[in-house]
């Protein structure tokens, strides 16, 4: 039986043929039980968050006093960077919006400390609301240009496409060289008035 051709299903199929794993959740407490279930699978005794909505981020203090896990939050001293961030296996951060077709997740960021907890640690969790899905590149334009003409200053939009990837070591590819060896997005349903927070 084939899915449905929606924008989330598109996304779902291409993210994870690049290796990556989606996970659809319907409240933000669902949301903190899915990315505490991640951080188990990674054995982390550490976690980073950058940009979280309030309602996420008190659910994952939750789990992880429950769990006894070390959670890292802002802001974020600059004299501590990049080690802190450097030191958790897992980063959660909030995606602005994500393109169904190519299967990314798109990060703005105006701070050192965003781009890090998603680029350093092992494992990546993005969040993402559903209907902040756009069917291409052509559609992602729009949305792009209003994200720069609103931060005309030190604003990095990083396109996020699965697990960090190379085919330069003896042409054969390698996961997590440069980034994250494992990458998740975990999507709000479209149901939800949510309210998605900028870098």
């Amino acid at each position: 039986m084939t899915m449905p051709d929606t924008l989330f299903n598109r996304f779902k199929v291409k993210f994870e043929a690049l290796q990556g794993h989606v996970h659809l959740v319907a409240s933000w407490e669902e949301a903190a039980e899915e990315a505490g279930a991640i951080c188990q699978g990674a054995e982390a005794g550490r976690v980073a968050l950058a940009r979280a909505p309030g309602p996420f981020q008190e659910a994952l203090e939750g789990w992880c006093k429950r769990n006894q896990t070390d959670l890292l939050r802002p802001p974020y001293a600059a004299d501590t960077l990049p080690g802190a961030i450097d030191a958790a296996q897992v980063g959660i951060t909030c995606m602005d919006f994500a393109i169904a077709r190519t299967g990314t997740l798109v990060e703005v960021s105006l701070d050192d400390a965003t781009r890090l907890v998603s680029s350093l640690p092992r494992t990546h969790i993005g969040l993402v609301s559903a209907r902040e899905l756009v069917d291409d590149l052509d559609a992602a334009a729009p949305r792009l240009r209003e994200i720069f003409a609103e931060h005309p200053q030190n604003c990095v939009v990083s396109f996020l496409s699965g697990p960090s990837r190379t085919g330069d070591i003896e042409m054969r590819l390698t996961l997590g060289v440069h980034g994250p060896a494992a990458a998740h997005a975990i999507v709000l349903s479209e149901a939800m008035d949510v309210e998605m927070p900028h870098g």
